[in-house]
């Protein structure tokens, strides 16, 4: 399953290759972003805005785990190499050899962390 999350998002999401989208993701997805309709339709549609508007976003997979049948993927999203940058969590179900089910949280990389920790 972390090796499907893992060429998932790099060839989808890093190349762009949405015409390999049915090879990962289920044509019936169940979308918890709001923001977004169930289905690999509405996704591959998110997928081709966000590449047309950001020709040089990069989903850098910092860690994967999986539980079960999900799989938990913590990424440094970027729009381009000025971009400082949003952490982001992903949560894939996956049925089979199909994402099925996506939910996902997101946060904007501070300039500083008091801490002094990354948050990615």
């Amino acid at each position: 399953m972390d090796a499907l999350v893992v060429d998932y998002l790099e060839l989808v999401w890093n190349q762009g290759r949405v015409d390999l989208a049915d090879r990962f993701v289920a044509g019936g997805l169940v979308e918890h972003n709001p923001s977004l309709p169930d289905g690999r339709r509405a996704l591959v549609e998110l997928i081709r805005g966000v590449r047309q508007r950001f020709p040089r976003a990069r989903w850098e997979l910092r860690r994967i785990a999986a539980a079960g049948d999900l799989v938990f993927a913590h990424s440094l999203f970027t729009t381009g190499p000025e971009d400082r940058g949003t952490a982001v969590v992903d949560v894939f179900r996956v049925l089979g050899d199909l994402i099925v089910e996506h939910w996902q949280v997101r946060e904007r990389v501070p300039a500083v962390a008091v801490g002094g920790h990354p948050v990615v």
